[in-house]
C-alpha cells in the first residue's frame, strides 16, 4: 500500500473547567471532549525521501509551522520512515475551538503508523501528540472523553445520546492564549466550585440521560471570551432565539454550538441563521459515536 486516506474528526467540548493556571504556564483544566461528524480528510502517499505537505481549501502555512508537518516530523525523528506528502482538504474552520489543527495532526500520526507499518499503539501516539499539543491526544483516540491536566490526560467514556449540532463560527479568531489570560484577570476560579456538576454529567453519561447531559453542559472560557468579543454573547442570544435548547462555546473559541434534538430542527435553525447572520460560516454536524 502507497497511499492512505484517513479522516480527521473536529471535537467540541461539552464542559470545561479551568481549575488555575501550572507553574509550567500552562493551565489545568478538566474537560468532556466529543468528536463530531465534521472532518478534514488527510492524504498520505508514500515517497522516497523528504516531507512535503500541500494544502487545499485554505490559506495555511505548510512547512514547519504547521502541525501536520510537525507531527510528521516528530514521527520520523522518533522511528524513521522514507518520506511522505501528505495532502491536506480542510474543511474544519481555523482557529475556532474546534481542534482542527489537532485533529490534522492526530490523523498524521494514525496514518503514518498504520502506511509504514511503525508498529505503535494508539496510546504511544497519543504520547507522542501531547509533544505535539494539548488536544492531539483526544484527536488521536476519538470518540468521548475525559480530559485532565493539559487536556492530555484521557478517560473514556460512554457517548452521549447524539446530539444534533448547528455551529457558527464568526469570521474574526480568538487566540486561545488571550482567552486564558483573560479568565486569569477576571480570577473565575475564585468564585465556582464546578465539581458537583462535572460529577453530573459524567452520571448522566452513563446513564444515557440526554436531559441530565445539556443541564451539565459549561464552558469556563465563554465568560473571558465574550468579555474580549461581544459579539459572542449576541450570536449566542441569536442561536437560542432561533430554537437551539443549549448553546455553549467550543474550546477557547471562537465557534458557539447550538444543541438540537434532531437533524431537521439543525437544518431549520442554520437555514435561519445563514439568512440573518452574514458574518460568519454555519455549518450542522452531529456528535459521534467511535467506540
Amino acid at each position: 500500500m502507497d497511499i492512505l486516506q484517513i479522516p480527521a474528526y473536529a471535537k467540541v467540548n461539552l464542559f470545561l473547567w479551568v481549575k488555575g493556571k501550572r507553574q509550567d504556564g500552562y493551565h489545568e483544566i478538566s474537560t468532556l471532549y466529543q468528536s463530531v461528524a465534521l472532518h478534514d480528510k488527510v492524504i498520505l502517499k508514500k515517497r522516497d525521501k523528504g516531507i512535503e505537505v500541500e494544502i487545499l481549501g485554505a490559506s495555511l502555512p505548510s512547512g514547519s509551522q504547521n502541525l501536520v508537518h510537525q507531527a510528521a516530523s516528530l514521527l520520523h525523528r522518533e522511528r524513521g520512515f522514507p518520506g511522505v506528502k501528505i495532502v491536506l482538504h480542510k474543511r474544519i474552520p481555523i482557529a475556532a475551538g474546534l481542534g482542527g489543527g489537532s485533529s490534522d495532526a492526530g490523523a498524521t500520526l494514525l496514518g503514518l503508523n498504520y502506511l509504514f507499518g511503525l508498529g505503535l499503539t494508539p496510546l504511544q501516539l497519543a504520547r507522542l501528540g501531547a509533544r505535539i499539543g494539548s488536544d492531539v491526544p483526544f484527536c488521536i483516540l476519538g470518540g468521548t472523553a475525559w480530559g485532565r491536566g493539559r487536556g492530555e490526560q484521557l478517560d473514556p467514556l460512554p457517548p452521549p445520546p447524539t446530539l444534533w449540532l448547528v455551529l457558527v463560527t464568526p469570521l474574526f479568531s480568538l487566540k486561545a492564549q488571550g482567552v486564558y489570560q483573560r479568565w486569569d484577570e477576571m480570577a473565575i476560579e475564585e468564585k465556582r466550585d464546578l465539581s458537583l456538576q462535572e460529577e453530573g454529567i459524567i452520571k448522566a453519561l452513563y446513564s444515557g440521560d440526554r436531559k441530565k447531559i445539556l443541564e451539565n453542559l459549561h464552558n469556563d472560557l465563554e465568560i473571558p471570551a465574550i468579555s474580549l468579543c461581544p459579539e459572542i454573547g449576541e450570536l449566542k442570544t441569536l442561536l437560542m432565539s432561533c430554537g437551539a435548547e443549549r448553546v455553549l462555546l467550543s474550546g477557547s473559541g471562537p465557534t458557539l454550538m447550538g444543541i438540537t434534538p434532531t437533524q431537521e430542527k439543525a437544518l431549520r435553525i442554520a437555514s435561519r441563521l445563514r439568512r440573518i447572520y452574514k458574518r460568519g460560516r454555519v455549518i450542522v454536524t452531529r456528535t459521534l459515536n467511535l467506540l
